[in-house]
């Protein structure tokens, strides 16, 4: 029962989604240090939620982790637009201007800004729409979600911020203020000093602040091949299945008393609320786990699992593997162990012995633990070779021996007894002792049409051997599928090389290998995710292309990419994460989010060289009069993302790697790109009003008349 799971999770996103909002509010009192400033954008908040609701509404969504998680991050984003709407305002009002007339003025000098940082922002999960397979449809639902809250939030600053403004908001002056806001005044009027300082300095050694950044690039790229790679995270949600195999033929009692050992040994735990076993056909079992609820747990299911697995493996004869289940699978068999590797061959022979020398080698390797085949060879089998001529002499046929033999071991039903309320079937079979004893076919007879008893052992030949328990097949041809899983802190990229590695040295060229399930949904999605973060950015080079008319402005634009691409990739190598499939989406988020501190600098400087100011002039002036914006949206966005990025309640496992992206990403950036950018705008500038080279080559034709 996954329902005490999914209130869990949806509870603490909800929880989640309070406490971004919180500190996304006090990150704008903190800078703007005024009551009534800091409700106007924080009644964008909430719109731009209702809004989202709508359209949800209409496309038939519902409340779930992914749209909840979308909201959550969507909450330092939809901020961003009123932020730089209203600081712009009020800006205008220190300057000396009335509400009403900073309010007309301020939104009509940055309403160009905020339709481009909306539209561009939007842009970015165009790509995730067209995502085919499983992943398509997994964050299908995000990228709607959140790309509706922009979209309202967008149109919520162009309105209501700018009404809000002109009927709350004091004249500068007016307003006697405390010490905490002369102190937070000086606070950041010192740190706008330090940045003007750095700034020049970036400014006059250009060059050395471009060898940086290509530094930088180099780094983000070999980052981006190195750093460990998985596909879902996995979740705590209290639930282990543990696959028990024992020795090829044993008996079903046998088996039963190994199951009971087992179930012995999981009772005793600790962390264990319930658990239901099960005895398969064959030497297999299965103990399902249910753990107790993780605020009263004291380990974790990876802890759980750590210490069951020595001592299922230390009861005689039986080997356990234990799994977390995944989120949700992509297809495969059901196997032990979640990630699978098939083999196929048309030489059944060769095919089982090469699975089986790739089995030995793939347990020696050090990632890898729960190695498991379903090729199980040493199957005792008794094999009833009938010699037909001699049945046909005393008159009978091969199907009169195989009633008798189903009717002595497969449990044949041979009746029905209806009773006043219930109804029995009547099962015949042969005693439990002739059936654990494969000499007592020997004593079944079969009764001839004269009437005689005929021992079996007269019409056919009876002998022991051994084969598989089943002949498995993928795609019409034979197959062995190896099952395996990962140690902790073992990519699952690393797993996948591995056993690539060790099929090549060891299967021969005959035998074709495929992985399957998780694993295969993990090899397709490497190639397609970072396609999709190229077409991410080329779809936001088209937009901002059209919003400028230019194509030098949105390349200056998009020069923070590789810094936020390089600071998410360090943090999930110093937290130890794997970039997975959400913190690819993170990664892309970022593209969206580290391009608003460029339209900001860029639109200002653009404006401002229109009205005949040098380039370095109008990007120096750009940068220090939106330092505030930009360190507003840039910390709203940070607070916004990080309670993901803590990680904490049920289901945060497969959050935290977005919200550790998105931090680590924004905090590099947000560093550098206040440095970089305007020296990047400069070259630019200076690239785009050089004038063509005359050209040299003389004319290959002259007009008729011409002399």
């Amino acid at each position: 029962d996954r329902a005490d799971v999914i209130r869990a999770s949806v509870t603490d996103v909800k929880f989640t989604l309070m406490l971004t909002l919180f500190l996304v509010v006090m990150v704008i009192f903190l800078f703007l240090r005024n009551l009534s400033a800091t409700v106007i954008p924080s009644l964008a908040l909430p719109l731009s939620v209702v809004g989202t609701f709508a359209v949800m509404y209409q496309f038939g969504y519902s409340l779930d982790n992914l749209s909840l998680m979308a909201l959550t991050l969507s909450v330092g984003f939809v901020v961003d637009d009123a932020i730089v709407m209203l600081e712009n305002i009020v800006r205008h009002m220190e300057m000396g201007e009335k509400p009403l007339e900073a309010a007309f003025n301020g939104s009509k000098e940055i309403g160009f800004t905020i339709v481009s940082m909306t539209i561009s922002l939007t842009a970015v999960f165009i790509p995730i729409l067209f995502m085919g397979g499983i992943l398509g449809r997994l964050f299908h639902e995000f990228a709607v979600t959140i790309g509706a809250a922009i979209l309202v939030s967008g149109l919520v600053s162009l309105t209501l911020t700018p009404l809000l403004s002109a009927r709350m908001l004091r004249a500068h002056g007016e307003k006697e203020h405390g010490k905490l806001y002369r102190w937070t005044g000086r606070g950041f009027d010192a740190m706008l000093r330090l940045y003007e300082r750095g700034l020049r300095l970036c400014l006059a050694r250009r060059a050395t602040t471009m060898a940086i950044s290509v530094v930088i690039l180099a780094g983000t790229v070999w980052l981006f091949y190195t750093v460990p790679k998985g596909f879902i995270p996995s979740e705590d949600t209290g639930d282990v299945r543990i696959a028990l195999q024992a020795q090829q033929g044993i008996a079903f009692p046998d088996m039963v008393r190994h199951q009971l050992a087992a179930m012995d040994v999981v009772s005793k735990d600790p962390d264990v609320a319930s658990y239901l076993s099960t005895v398969s056909a064959g030497n297999t079992s299965t103990i399902l786990l249910r753990l107790i609820p993780m605020p009263q747990r004291k380990s974790s299911v990876d802890v759980v699992m750590a210490r069951l697995r020595p001592k299922l493996n230390a009861i005689p004869g039986l080997t356990a593997s234990l799994q977390n289940p995944p989120p949700f699978r992509v297809g495969g068999r059901q196997s032990a162990s979640p990630y699978q590797y098939t083999l196929q061959g048309t030489d059944t022979q060769a095919l089982y012995t090469a699975s089986q020398a790739l089995v030995d080698r793939m347990k020696t390797l050090p990632g890898l633990i729960d190695v498991n085949t379903d090729l199980l060879m040493s199957n005792p089998t008794v094999v009833v070779d009938v010699d037909r001529q001699r049945a046909a002499s005393l008159g009978l046929t091969e199907q009169q021996i195989n009633d008798a033999l189903s009717s002595a071991y497969a449990t044949r039903q041979v009746s029905t007894i209806y009773a006043p309320n219930n109804t029995y079937s009547v099962i015949m079979e042969l005693q439990p002792r002739f059936q654990e004893n494969p000499e007592a076919l020997s004593m079944l007879y079969v009764l001839a049409p004269s009437g005689t008893l005929v021992p079996i052992s007269t019409v056919a030949k009876i002998t022991k051997s051994t084969g598989p328990l089943a002949v498995n097949h993928s795609g019409q041809l034979p197959s062995v599928t190896i099952s395996f899983n990962t140690k902790p802190g073992y990519a699952l990229s690393q797993a996948v090389a591995d056993v690539t590695a060790a099929s090549r040295a060891t299967l021969p060229s005959t035998v074709s290998t495929s992985f399957q399930g998780n694993a295969q949904a993990f090899q397709s999605s490497l190639g397609s995710l970072g396609l999709l973060l190229v077409i991410a950015i080329a779809v936001i080079y088209v937009v901002l292309g059209i919003l400028y008319e230019s194509f030098i402005h949105p390349l200056t634009i998009l020069s923070a990419l590789p810094f936020a691409g390089f600071g998410a990739l360090l943090t999930l190598v110093l937290f130890h994460v794997d970039l997975s499939i959400y913190a690819f989406v993170g990664i892309i988020m970022l593209v969206g989010l580290v391009k608003k501190n460029g339209i900001m600098m860029v639109d200002f400087a653009v404006e401002a060289q229109k009205n005949g100011t040098p380039a370095d002039e109008a990007i120096y002036h750009a940068c220090v009069v939106r330092f505030r914006p930009i360190m507003m949206t840039t910390m709203a966005a940070l607070m916004g993302t990080l309670p993901i990025a803590l990680g904490f309640g049920a289901g945060s496992e497969s959050r935290r790697p977005l919200g550790l992206a998105v931090v680590g990403g924004l905090l590099f950036s947000q560093t550098l790109t206040l440095f970089v950018t305007p020296v990047f705008y400069v070259y630019m500038e200076k690239l785009r009003s050089r004038k063509p080279a005359p050209n040299p080559l003389p004319a290959l034709w002259t007009p008729h008349g011409a002399q």
